[in-house]
């Protein structure tokens, strides 16, 4: 047991394994289970209220202006012209009070409403405000703006060479282990490639709002935030004020990955302007603004080296990259994060540089670093095994390995090898040809593909609040947010397997930054970290009840709202008076340092390639993953065929295209960048892997919300190729790129 410090918190770092978790010995039965989402009947009944949709008295609307420049400064805003327009209230800008750090996700920076300098075109420069939505959006598009342009830098083909070394950040900028180059030179079998992947948008469905509230100087923000406890600090920051002022309150939303993690300009520019109107203000994104003013994920450029045995053991691994941000930014996609533990290799070398763009800000989605990275490495290992005339299967499973080639610590739980068996049984792997362009079902070709998946697991510090009721209900309370996810429903389950309390009478407040504070959804942490939370909160309150049924926690039962030990049964409601209640807050800690934590798994695609027109048809896909612990199996398949799914988009159709005169945005809505739709997705197979993680955390769960996409468009570049016989390291993979190189009909 763990020490309960004041009395109603139990906080626990992770600094040794966690071998037992009461999540095994509970009776309840919910946990792992399918469960329905609790939060299902509310959104499909349209109960649930999503960030723009609060009913506010003395609400004033709020469009934004984005500026129409790719580089230079605002001369001057004739706000005058629009001010008569009917229904219209003001035009507020502001140059000069605030810190212009467009930062993403958990820094203390954030952007501002209103910038004089311009970086990219479509920055957020001033908000227009009016009586109704319709009279701000006319004022908004006539509203006069006079600007000095300057020489921007759009063109990141013609920058490329200009590149620099960015800050170390979530991994190194630059790594290097051995000798590569000598490696290279001394090896029996190389490749040395260059894959290359687009700038890519979140279209997340729900686009960024915020609707701001002050009383007095107190800020109550309703808004579409991953990560509410540090938006408040980063808002905060921006508003000048203390960060006790600043309340989020983030219920529901609609999808994020990665474009919501921080503070976007419509949350700033809507406080700004709620304080200087003395009344409540609106602020929604149009679904261009999205495009044009949040995140992107950033292009790639890759170099892959990997040199091997015959045996096909790798003796060298090079994975050099190129990215693009922002001149004041230092994030960088870290495309090589998962190339630092995947494969065994003595030699290393994994670097990534920056080229300096006037583009969108660059910054995480959904798999920062995996997402893109493996398209090359396991693309890469794809041709490696071709050139020596080894199954792509058995090449992953030689270069397999149980200790971190960099760190030398322990995997703390690794079950790559099983992944690509088992997957490889249940998918038919047999069956496929080794020789490409064999298979033809009359204008298509048949191929298969196969790629492993990684992603690293990251414990971040949260807490939670469970209270029981005297009528024997609960309230699991925490500023951990929901954005898809189930994180409503794993939470629940949680709380009733170990405290025996039915899930249905279970209430979750989540997204509120008055509840405890939470690291909130991103980087795959959520179920682990707040998960952890409220699992230490119930321990505390499971070690109270068996107090006040006077018997050891051992003998301790709950099920079903009873109690049940000595051969005696109380309801769980009489035992807690007026109310029993515990505080659970984790911590990470020497384990992961003393282990390298991830989760993994492999994908299978199958694919059509038509000689005709050179169109691809993915068949079918088969995901199989092992995350620790799996909570609940029908959200995390849910999470798994959205990963897949992401997978099949960096294959064949998303590509963030700007003007390289300017830096617009060319393809800014959803007619334009093409996502897939359903008649691009098949039928998705998911399967898990029965594991547990204790050096991950108590509940010994690990990120899954990610680990679907890393790999996934690999698996289908690999299976065009395996197709017709074209290789392509340009993505996506349309059908201009294949027509030359098909065989005829």
């Amino acid at each position: 047991m763990f020490d309960f410090g004041d009395g109603k918190t139990n906080s626990l770092t992770m600094d040794k394994p966690h071998p037992v978790s009461l999540l095994d010995t509970g009776v309840q039965g919910v946990i792992s289970h399918p469960l329905d989402r609790v939060d299902g009947p509310l959104k499909v009944s349209g109960s649930a209220t999503y960030s723009a949709e609060y009913q506010i008295d003395g609400l004033a609307h709020g469009v934004l202006v984005g500026a129409k420049i790719g580089h230079g400064k605002i001369v001057s805003v004739d706000a005058d012209a629009v001010k008569s327009l009917p229904g219209v209230i003001d035009v507020v800008t502001d140059f000069d009070t605030f810190i212009k750090v467009p930062q993403q996700g958990g820094e203390t920076g954030a952007p501002t409403q209103g910038v004089k300098e311009i970086d990219y075109f479509g920055q957020i420069v001033a908000i227009v405000l009016a009586e109704s939505f319709e009279a701000a959006r006319e004022a908004a598009q006539l509203l006069p703006i006079t600007y000095e342009k300057s020489e921007g830098t759009y063109d990141f083909a013609a920058h490329r060479d200009e590149a620099d070394k960015p800050s170390d950040a979530m991994i190194p900028a630059h790594y290097t282990q051995g000798d590569v180059d000598q490696a290279m030179t001394d090896a029996d079998v190389t490749v040395d490639l260059t894959y290359i992947t687009p700038s890519q948008n979140s279209a997340a469905m729900e686009p960024h709002a915020s609707i701001a509230v002050w009383e007095d100087d107190a800020l109550t923000l309703y808004s579409s935030h991953q990560m509410p406890t540090s938006g408040a600090q980063q808002l905060a920051k921006s508003l000048g004020i203390s960060a006790k002022k600043v309340r989020i309150i983030a219920r529901y939303i609609g999808g994020g990955f990665g474009s919501k993690l921080g503070i976007a300009p419509e949350s700033v520019a809507a406080a700004i302007a709620a304080k200087q109107l003395g009344r409540p203000v609106k602020a929604v994104m149009a679904r261009t603004q999205v495009f044009d003013a949040t995140v992107r994920r950033s292009n790639t450029e890759q170099r892959v080296r990997l040199a091997a045995g015959r045996d096909g053991k790798l003796t060298a691994i090079g994975h050099d990259s190129l990215t693009s941000n922002l001149a004041s930014e230092e994030y960088f996609e870290p495309v090589g994060i998962g190339t630092h533990f995947l494969y065994a290799g003595e030699n290393r070398s994994i670097t990534h540089d920056m080229v300096r763009l006037n583009l969108l800000l660059s910054g995480s989605m959904r798999a920062p670093g995996e997402a893109v990275g493996m398209v090359g490495l396991e693309c890469a290992m794809d041709e490696l095994a071709e050139k020596l005339g080894m199954d792509p299967i058995a090449l992953r499973k030689v270069n397999d390995t149980q200790t971190d080639p960099e760190k030398q610590v322990p995997h703390s739980s690794r079950q790559l090898s099983r992944a690509l068996d088992d997957g490889a049984r249940l998918f038919g792997w047999d069956k496929r040809h080794a020789k490409p362009a064999i298979q033809r079902e009359g204008e298509w070709l048949i191929g298969m593909g196969v790629a492993s998946a990684t992603r690293a697991n990251m414990l971040q510090q949260s807490s939670a609040k469970v209270e029981i009721h005297p009528d024997g209900s609960a309230t699991v309370s925490s500023a951990m947010t929901d954005i898809g996810t189930g994180s409503y429903t794993i939470l629940a389950q949680i709380a009733s397997e170990i405290l025996g309390i039915p899930v249905e009478t279970i209430t979750m407040s989540l997204g509120d930054t008055n509840d405890p504070p939470a690291a909130g959804s991103g980087g795959s942490w959520g179920a682990g970290s707040a998960g952890s939370a409220v699992y230490l909160a119930c321990e505390m309150l499971r070690s109270n009840l068996a107090k006040a049924m006077d018997v050891p926690e051992d003998s301790l039962t709950l099920k079903d709202g009873m109690a049940i030990g000595d051969n005696r049964s109380r309801a769980i409601g009489d035992l807690v008076g007026k109310g029993m209640e515990a505080t659970g807050e984790i911590k990470p800690g020497k384990q992961e340092k003393e282990t390298t934590q991830a989760s993994y798994g492999a994908h299978f695609a199958e694919v059509g390639v038509n000689v005709v027109t050179g169109e691809v048809r993915v068949r079918r896909m088969l995901g199989i993953f092992a995350a620790g612990r799996v909570l609940n199996a029908k959200t995390a398949r849910s999470q798994c065929l959205g990963g897949m799914t992401f997978g099949i988009g960096t294959a064949l159709t998303e590509d963030l295209i700007h003007d390289t005169r300017d830096g617009k945005l060319v393809n800014r809505d959803l007619a334009e960048y093409h996502v897939p739709v359903n008649a691009d997705v098949p039928q998705l197979e998911v399967h898990f892997i029965d594991e547990r993680d204790i050096h991950a955390n108590p509940i010994h769960a690990k990120g899954i919300g990610e680990l679907g996409i890393a790999g996934a468009a690999a698996a289908v570049v690999n299976a065009i190729y395996n197709a017709c016989g074209v290789r392509v390291r340009d993505m996506p993979i349309t059908c201009d790129k294949l027509l030359d190189g098909l065989p005829p009909l």
